[in-house]
């Protein structure tokens, strides 16, 4: 699945809302509304809030209580989902292609008649404290929270994205209202699907059911995180093995080295079991379960990460090894085998990826919300076949600087 120029359209309401299709697809059909709003919107007191709408926001609308919203798409085998990241929401719905209407229909009306009744709201605190105790209770996703607030600190990329109990506790109505007036408007809410509809039909039900959503327009304004200071820390968290997370900031979607830093995360400890630290660390050592490198882009910044977990007894020697293969990423230009080798993966990687026509709603979005224009497959594998070993060696030496990497372990106590 991958849009092409008959296949997709792109529009937008005179309100301001962009929307995009993909008519692709036989039977399924997925849609949902992109809100570029999370939690590093949020102020400081704020913090979980943009978390905490996701919650309420299925709570009861202007015609709809709870079970009506639940039950509406639930009753033809649809389903209704949503999420938060640290900068946006989505709404979201999957369905056979004749309830797209149904499906539309009822995030709209979420997304803009939602009444957050207040007995609601205090009954999704305790479900949200609950969540947030299980997160401490998942040290494998605790660190990867902690680090980022080492490499953002006094920022709100920094901050975990449910908050913490001491403000869940303190949210009331006022306050969603507050955040969503602030935050929700028209020129930063993007509307995609993709099914087997014509896109005459979707730009129809797009008019019918956003076009009435009436906003101010306000530019984005997300303040970049301070200067990064390195830092090293042991976290104070009860385990039964080591976890060990090293890593930079690195740069963000608007980067000129994103593609040359994605290829260098996926070749280090990318999915492949083929990735260097899997087969030096976990085939060769068998001293690591999990090991892997990761870059996540935001807007205007990033972080690359290199995670492992180990038993106390191997950490001292499982750290060396990974160092040794940062090392050699410093100073070993990839040939030109290896590095046809690393861009086939990833365009593999990206093309399995795009038969998920709910992976494709989520991408187009983003690209709209980003780019205002959705970057054809072509075009992305162009990119990355451009990307040579020089600029790839390049990335590594910025990123993966000794001088300039953080370190968390969280460590069995004694």
């Amino acid at each position: 699945m991958s849009p092409d120029s008959s296949a997709l359209h792109q529009f937008t309401l005179p309100n301001g809302l962009r929307c995009v299709h993909l008519e692709a697809g036989r039977n399924v059909g997925h849609c949902g509304l992109l809100i570029e709003a999370g939690s590093r919107d949020e102020l400081e007191s704020e913090n979980g809030l943009a978390h905490f709408i996701e919650h309420t926001l299925f709570k009861g609308t202007k015609k709809r209580r709870t079970f009506h919203i639940l039950n509406r798409l639930d009753s033809v085998g649809a389903e209704l989902n949503a999420y938060t990241s640290k900068e946006e929401t989505w709404i979201t719905s999957s369905f056979l292609s004749e309830h797209l209407e149904r499906s539309m229909e009822l995030i709209a009306d979420i997304a803009f008649s939602a009444t957050f009744p207040e007995k609601e709201i205090v009954k999704e605190r305790d479900v949200i404290i609950d969540e947030i105790h299980s997160w401490r209770d998942s040290p494998g996703d605790a660190i990867f929270d902690e680090f980022e607030e080492m490499l953002f600190p006094e920022h709100a990329l920094g901050r975990n994205i449910l908050g913490d109990e001491k403000s869940v506790s303190r949210f009331g109505r006022a306050d969603i209202l507050s955040f969503i007036e602030r935050q929700y408007r028209n020129d930063r809410l993007v509307f995609s699907s993709v099914g087997p509809v014509k896109g005459s039909h979707v730009e129809k039900l797009c008019i019918k059911y956003f076009s009435q959503h009436t906003t101010g327009t306000t530019e984005a304004r997300r303040l970049a995180p301070a200067k990064y200071t390195p830092e090293r820390r042991t976290g104070d968290h009860a385990v039964h093995q080591v976890h060990h997370v090293t890593g930079n900031i690195a740069g963000g979607m608007d980067a000129k080295d994103r593609i040359a830093t994605l290829l260098l995360s996926n070749y280090l400890g990318g999915p492949g079991m083929n990735a260097r630290l899997n087969l030096t660390i976990r085939e060769r050592y068998g001293i690591c379960y999990n090991i892997e490198s990761s870059y996540v882009p935001y807007s205007d910044i990033g972080e690359f990460l290199v995670y492992f977990g180990t038993d106390l007894k191997n950490f001292a020697r499982a750290e060396q090894l990974v160092h040794r293969e940062l090392k050699l990423a410093r100073e070993k230009r990839m040939g030109v085998v290896t590095l046809h080798q690393a861009k086939q993966q990833l365009i593999g990687q990206i093309a399995l990826g795009s038969e998920s026509g709910s992976g494709w709603m989520s991408t187009m979005g983003k690209s709209v919300m980003l780019y205002d224009r959705v970057e054809p497959m072509a075009e992305t594998i162009a990119g990355i076949e451009s990307v040579t070993a020089e600029e790839i060696l390049e990335s590594a030496n910025k990123l993966l600087d000794p001088a300039r990497l953080s370190h968390l372990t969280y460590r069995p106590k004694a």
